[in-house]
């Protein structure tokens, strides 16, 4: 069989390849991950040629066995990578090449490694993204039982990290489902640019042969066509977006778990993290360090850096390819690995979370959480809003000074502020009042949190 003795693409050239440069130039060693779906769109390529008479049937067959021997070989470790051959693309073919001979030569016809890489980016991503999407949900799972679990447990909500008002610890965690539903709507929206294909506008405007891009678009599963060939080769808004969306996600993860981290600690003691998600200290023998949120936040700037990373590597390139562009595969992925890794420790962590209602109950105890009940209250009553404020703020700050709550002081001494006060004040002013009154579609009481997890669990996918 025929053995490419040199780079296919280096006829042009009159030397060598400098040695470094050579390693310097090439993407093999991270590009090969998208062997699957290089060979895959070959496969497409090389049908749809046949299709259109380019290549005969029985050359067809020979081409697909060689590509399908190739796949085998890298599935079981036995394919040998070789920089020389720059990347994934030209390694597969120099092989084909070597197992089948002249044959081997014609699959590049019509086709440039402009839209062939185009191509494996945008099949690597859309097949992460049913994994991420996975993993997102199971996320989503573990946030549901846990509301659904806690639906009734009190603690403090906060703002400014100040006590403001009681919430249900459901409630809480479902405020963290609906940012992760927005987040799944941002990939689905996001898989809709991903999933169309560039194969077919080779090098930047288009090919001479008789091409069926429809064909091979349906071949790959891919929604539509890109229209223009220069955009279709020199695109990455796509991978841009889907950074944009893992950051976004991942900021999300990192608020959660900076709330993690606090109500784990002892000055808060809300919550206990499994032991399997935290690690000791090699000095301090009492401690329970809780590194897996920690680690997620810092990740956080990871993802970040990549996003911002391909707005970079865009930002300043002419139409069309550029070889730039070898460098938006290593930071997309990144995330994509960053994303699937922090996405199912956060669902593990938050399957095996262990919740401290009495501490939070104690804590939403301290801070004067019903004031704002007093106040509504009290202009139900018929007093101004503004006046009612003031009454309340006069009874907290009584309250302060006597280290009394509330829910502590007496009808004679609340009505020494309003002579609005009657006995019926007592059943807003306890947690459970508070809560409850809250009744609404939105709201933290117990009613509407389970509601909402049912309306949640017959949303998803």
């Amino acid at each position: 069989m025929t053995s490419p003795k040199k780079k296919l693409s280096s006829a042009r050239l009159t030397q060598p390849t400098n040695a470094f440069v050579e390693e310097f130039t090439a993407s093999v060693q991270f590009d090969q991950r998208m062997y699957q779906q290089d060979i895959e769109g070959s496969i497409a390529h090389a049908t749809m040629l046949s299709h259109v008479g380019v290549l005969t049937e029985d050359e067809l067959e020979k081409i697909v066995a060689g590509l399908e021997a190739i796949r085998s070989e890298i599935d079981k470790g036995e394919f040998e990578w070789s920089i020389a051959q720059e990347d994934v693309h030209m390694n597969i073919e120099a092989r084909l090449i070597t197992l089948i001979g002249e044959v081997g030569k014609k699959l590049h016809t019509g086709r440039s490694r402009n839209d062939q890489v185009a191509t494996d980016v945008r099949l690597y991503l859309r097949d992460m993204i049913e994994p991420i999407r996975s993993e997102l949900n199971r996320l989503q799972d573990a946030l549901l039982d846990v509301a659904e679990r806690e639906a009734d447990t009190i603690l403090p909500g906060f703002t400014h990290l100040q006590v403001a008002q009681p919430i249900t610890f459901g409630h809480h965690m479902m405020a963290w489902f609906e940012m992760l539903v927005r987040d799944a709507e941002r990939l689905d929206d996001c898989e809709k640019r991903v999933n169309s294909s560039p194969l077919g506008s080779a090098a930047l405007a288009g090919t001479t042969f008789p091409i069926d891009r429809e064909l091979t678009a349906k071949l790959l599963g891919f929604e539509r066509i890109c229209l223009n060939s220069l955009d279709a080769v020199s695109d990455r808004d796509f991978a841009i977006e889907f950074t944009s969306f893992a950051s976004i996600l991942m900021m999300h993860l990192s608020r959660f778990s900076e709330e993690l981290i606090i109500w784990s600690s002892a000055q808060f003691n809300f919550v206990d993290l499994g032991d399997s998600f935290c690690t000791g200290s090699s000095i301090m023998p009492q401690k329970k360090n809780p590194d897996v949120p920690e680690l997620i936040r810092g990740k956080t700037s990871r993802v970040y850096g990549n996003m911002f990373n391909l707005f970079t590597l865009m930002k300043n390139q002419p139409l069309a390819y550029n070889k730039d562009n070898q460098e938006d595969k290593e930071p997309l992925f990144d995330t994509i690995d960053t994303l699937l890794g922090s996405l199912r420790v956060y669902a593990d962590m938050m399957a095996a979370i262990t919740v401290k209602p009495e501490n939070m109950r104690n804590a939403a105890l301290s801070g004067y959480a019903t004031a704002t009940d007093l106040a509504d209250y009290l202009v139900r009553k018929g007093v101004a809003f503004r006046d009612a404020h003031e009454v309340v703020g006069l009874s907290v700050a009584y309250g302060i000074k006597h280290n009394k709550d509330l829910s502590e002081m007496s009808l004679q001494e609340l009505q020494v502020f309003s002579d609005q006060v009657g006995e019926d004040v007592f059943d807003v002013l306890t947690l459970e009042g508070s809560v409850a009154a809250r009744d609404h579609l939105g709201g933290t009481a117990p009613n509407q949190v389970r509601k909402a997890i049912a309306f949640a669990r017959s949303q998803q996918k």
